[in-house]
């Protein structure tokens, strides 16, 4: 069994169009397959509005899917979205949280919909937080005095405390100094060998994709454009770097971010 195994899977939003205010349909998504192995890292790499927090939040069952089919570990999506959602946690940059609670009351009030008891968490969310370099001392802060690293920084730590089979880490080191971003894919590393988890990631950052995944692939105006190993993807287009293989499979750089938003 596929640990994710995904379909013609397709998505739409609509916009207003001009003054007459008429809704067009704009994809997001456009019959997007392909598959992941269990314990496999995949990084999907696109400008901003090209469809990867689409697709995180389409497996996530935070959206529904407008066609096709998505299964993670044979549940699908739209039918068995309980069982989706106890299998996977999701880390994005517009994570939100308790504000006037602190980031180890987040953690505690997170882990009880996973079934942990206070006797797990108590020793577990320290652990946790120290992991992704998290201040002991600032631990007992209300969110809302936290800086944006900082709170993604307890979003990683959300996502990692309960040790999900499907980790969907949507731009995960955004706003992280380059210290917490090692700190960050060390930990994701140790979390695909002690618990055997798969990890989906959707990034800018070429180095880390490089870094973690097994494979690439490039999402280009809802379409995947391809996937593959990172010394393939660069073999098939003739390049050196992976910024020279978006460049050739989509015809412009990554830094030029298109005005759409995911």
């Amino acid at each position: 069994m596929h640990a994710v195994s995904i379909s013609d899977l397709r998505k739409d939003f609509r916009r207003r169009n001009g003054r007459r205010l008429r809704r067009e349909r704009v994809p997001a998504l456009r019959d997007v397959s392909f598959t992941i192995e269990r314990g496999e890292c995949v990084a999907v790499l696109g400008q901003n509005g090209s469809g990867k927090s689409t697709l995180v939040r389409l497996l996530s069952t935070l959206l529904l899917a407008d066609g096709g089919t998505a299964r993670v570990f044979g549940h699908e999506i739209s039918r068995d979205s309980r069982a989706v959602r106890r299998l996977v946690n999701r880390v994005s940059v517009e994570a939100s949280f308790f504000k006037k609670m602190s980031s180890a009351e987040n953690l505690a009030y997170a882990a009880r919909f996973y079934g942990m008891t206070p006797a797990e968490t108590g020793p577990r969310i320290p652990e946790i937080l120290a992991r992704v370099g998290f201040p002991a001392e600032r631990r007992g802060e209300p969110m809302e005095n936290l800086s944006r690293g900082m709170q993604q920084k307890v979003a990683l730590a959300r996502a990692l405390l309960t040790s999900p089979v499907l980790l969907l880490l949507d731009e995960p080191t955004t706003g992280l100094d380059p210290r917490s971003r090692l700190e960050v894919r060390a930990l994701v590393r140790d979390v695909r060998e002690t618990h055997d988890a798969t990890v989906l990631l959707c990034t800018h950052d070429l180095e880390e994709a490089e870094a973690l995944a097994d494979r690439i692939g490039i999402l280009d105006g809802g379409r995947l454009v391809c996937l593959a190993p990172a010394e393939e993807l660069k073999r098939r287009y003739g390049a050196a770097t992976l910024e020279e293989v978006f460049f050739a499979a989509t015809g412009r750089a990554l830094e030029d971010d298109e005005e759409a938003a995911d």
